[in-house]
């Protein structure tokens, strides 16, 4: 049979499973080529229709289809829910050694799941037109001949990045809609929960993939359908149909607002559906809120515009992730690698520090009820053992990390999740050391967060709590919190820098621990991009402090040093462009370390401990990749603490231990190294060294089109183009290789 001929005989048909399925598989067998259930030299219990078998709780079941070593298939009717078929082969995967593939159909679709050991699960839908294609026909084939063709070879950040691909898909198709964007987020964050809460079965029954099959098999509405979903969610006692819903809320189910959705994109929410989502990264919900913003709005969201939501006014911190909706191409986002060269020195590495010395101390405690000749000694010893556990015990569960540009909560989430690791291993090697059982100290309240945009501010919220919950999935074998969700009030919906309302510079609460990635904005482009009444009252907020030249993301450094300096935190560990190393910017970070603000003294109250000399970097990267608006930008990585808590033995520099860290991010080695920050003009080069021809507008022309226009006769007014085309250089031409630039430029020199 070839393929045409089974698209006619099947792409219509209306019989039934039991009366079709088998002719169905076999005529598939025959378009494929491969061997059928009976042929000769093939196994009867390998390889059979109708297996019987018992199903968990010894109840009868039956496989429609089952190759050992391959797969299991169940068939439905046409229409019929495939989420159903599927359900009822994972009851059949023990009585039929696990096979690699779970196969369904309707005899319109063949949908194969992967069911690897230790593997993300992917479906690969075959719809029987696309029987045509030699590549869907292959893939078929693997599934009886090889199913390991079929293992899926991506690992957890390629899961997120085929959601994050599938769900800004549908975000853009809604934003061409003319939707509210910040409705269009709000609603995809509630669809993406659900899919995830269904795959760690929060969500009972598979209960959401079952109505997206019912809506696409039925062609009913889906807002129907979904609202009593999303009302049962956020209900106490809430119920879908005859099942028990979870109470979830949290603010994300608050309300049940629905978008309603075309078929097709029905059909490609369920298409996304299929994926793995227990695997998932939370970083997505950051792609997933930008993805779900039109252009202009997602540059407001990331911090290129002023917003006043609720009347705040300010700007909004950027997310780390990013998608180019206008090119339909690349979801982007920072991985978590780079941000823990941030949360690794700055939460992290100190922790370890003091929990060792913790366990210094009780190992002489110990050595001192060994040697105790009567029993109250050895009592007191013993209880200061205890205590020393206990008191470390009570400051990791008050232990803050403060992120005051938190966007979308991946630095909040990454922090976290290695506090809770952190918090687990110390309780584990206390029961090592014969110290009494003790309960998780680390909870969501070890994390806070500054984010003016609300919705952004609920979706870190919720990046958070899927965090929690995948850690508990993992490490604590469930969750028992009622409700899942909760509204974590510590993410605080505000400008991180001007209190609008109060006409004062913002707060900012108590935190061991600042880190984060602040907006990037140019200094020349502040009055260009934000409102001017914003800019200016900024600038007269934090004269002195912070250079007018100085790019946004210096108000941060200079806000951390206070925190520090005031004794509000410890250490700090932000993002910022590189161009941090030089300028008004590199003043702004001296004071930010110092708390020199030249000959004015700051305007606004800057809080000072008599006893906190001038702050140290003791962690720096100084020129990373990074990722931000799809766009790669080169920035600085900078950690800085008070010296006293700070060994020199740990004093780095882009991983090398360094005696000392300069703000210019140059760094001495060992008695190598001079600090050029600290260099003075020199009166004898005077009207020697001079500055070059600055750009003030975009007008490159690449070498061989210069050349071109060079070589044309004289224009309408009698000039040649040598008079204003010449060629351009730079530092980085001279030092690197040339790169051929030329530009639009008067014989004075202007460009």
């Amino acid at each position: 049979m070839t393929p045409e001929d089974f698209i006619k005989k099947w792409k219509d048909s209306e019989r039934k499973e039991r009366q079709a399925s088998q002719q169905h598989f076999l005529d598939l067998c025959d378009v494929l080529e491969v061997p059928k259930p009976g042929d000769p030299g093939v196994k009867s219990k390998d390889y059979e229709f109708a297996v019987r078998l018992k199903k968990p709780g010894q109840e009868e079941g039956e496989a429609d289809v089952f190759r050992r070593g391959c797969f299991a298939w169940e068939y439905k009717g046409p229409r019929k829910s495939l989420v159903e078929a599927y359900r009822q082969l994972k009851d059949y995967t023990d009585a039929l050694d696990n096979p690699p593939l779970l196969i369904v159909s309707d005899m319109r679709e063949i949908l194969i799941h992967t069911n690897f050991t230790n593997t993300p699960a992917i479906a690969y839908r075959i719809p029987i037109l696309d029987l045509g294609s030699v590549e869907q026909r292959q893939r078929l084939r693997s599934a009886f001949l090889d199913p390991e063709k079929l293992r899926p070879t991506t690992e957890r950040k390629r899961v997120t990045e085929e959601a994050a691909k599938q769900i800004g898909a549908l975000a853009n198709a809604l934003r061409k809609n003319r939707l509210d964007p910040r409705r269009v987020a709000h609603f995809l964050n509630k669809i993406v929960f659900c899919m995830f809460a269904e795959d760690i079965e929060l969500l009972p029954k598979r209960i959401f993939s079952e109505i997206l099959e019912h809506v696409v098999s039925q062609q009913i509405k889906f807002a129907e359908a979904i609202r009593d979903l999303f009302r049962a969610m956020k209900d106490r006692n809430g119920r879908f149909g005859l099942t028990q819903i979870p109470w979830f809320n949290g603010g994300l189910f608050a309300d049940d607002d629905v978008i309603e959705l075309s078929f097709p994109q029905v059909v490609a929410l369920r298409d996304a559906s299929l994926l793995d989502w227990k695997y998932i990264e939370p970083s997505i919900f950051g792609t997933l809120f930008e993805s779900g913003l039109d252009p202009k709005k997602r540059q407001e969201m990331a911090g290129l515009f002023n917003v006043k939501p609720n009347g705040n006014g300010g700007h909004t911190q950027p997310s780390l992730f990013a998608k180019d909706a206008d090119k339909g191409v690349g979801i982007h986002y920072t991985d978590a690698e780079k941000i823990m060269k941030i949360v690794e020195p700055v939460v992290l590495r100190p922790l370890r520090a003091e929990w060792e010395a913790v366990k210094a101390e009780i190992s002489k405690h110990r050595e001192a009820r060994a040697k105790a000749k009567s029993p109250a000694a050895r009592t007191k010893a013993e209880d200061a053992v205890h205590k020393a556990y206990h008191d470390f015990r009570v400051r990791l569960a008050n232990y803050r990390v403060l992120d005051p540009a938190c966007g979308s909560g991946n630095f909040l989430y990454l922090a976290l999740l290695h506090l809770k690791d952190f918090d687990r291993a110390v309780e584990t090697e206390a029961r090592a050391m014969g110290l009494p059982a003790d309960n998780d100290r680390v909870t969501t309240d070890a994390v806070k967060g500054i984010e003016i945009n609300p919705y952004a501010a609920e979706l870190a919220r919720l990046t958070i709590w899927i965090g929690e919950i995948q850690w508990q999935m993992k490490n604590a074998g469930g969750i028992k919190r009622v409700p899942i969700l909760g509204e974590l009030r510590q993410v605080d919906c505000r400008d991180a820098l001007y209190d609008e309302r109060r006409n004062k510079e913002a707060h900012w609460p108590e935190a061991d621990a600042i880190i984060g990635n602040p907006p990037f904005l140019g200094g020349k482009l502040l009055l260009r991009t934000l409102r001017d009444d914003y800019v200016e009252r900024l600038f007269e907020l934090f004269e002195a402090r912070v250079p007018a030249e100085a790019d946004l993301v210096c108000y941060w450094f200079a806000k951390a040093g206070e925190q520090i300096r005031g004794g509000k935190a410890t250490r700090a560990g932000l993002v910022a462009t590189n161009s941090i190393r030089g300028g008004a910017n590199r003043r702004a970070l001296e004071y930010a370390l110092t708390g020199n603000a030249g000959a004015k003294s700051p305007k606004g109250k800057v809080t000072k401990r008599n006893d906190v000399g001038p702050l140290v970097i003791y962690n720096a990267w100084d020129d990373e990749r990074w990722v931000i608006n799809g766009a790669n930008v080169r920035v600085s990585l900078i950690s800085f603490a008070e010296r006293k808590f700070v060994p020199s033995r740990e004093v780095r520099l882009d991983d090398q231990v360094v005696t000392q860290v300069y703000s210019d991010l140059a760094a001495q080695r060992g008695q190598i190294g001079v600090d050029l920050t600290v260099a003075k003009t020199l009166s004898e080069n005077t009207d020697v060294g001079f500055m070059g021809d600055t750009p003030v507008g975009a007008f490159d022309i690449d070498g061989q089109v210069a050349r071109r226009m060079l070589r044309l006769p004289l224009n309408p007014n009698g000039k040649n183009n040598t008079d204003v085309i010449r060629p351009w250089f730079n530092g980085l031409d001279i030092t690197r290789r040339t790169r051929d630039r030329w530009n639009h430029r008067l014989r004075d020199g202007h460009i």
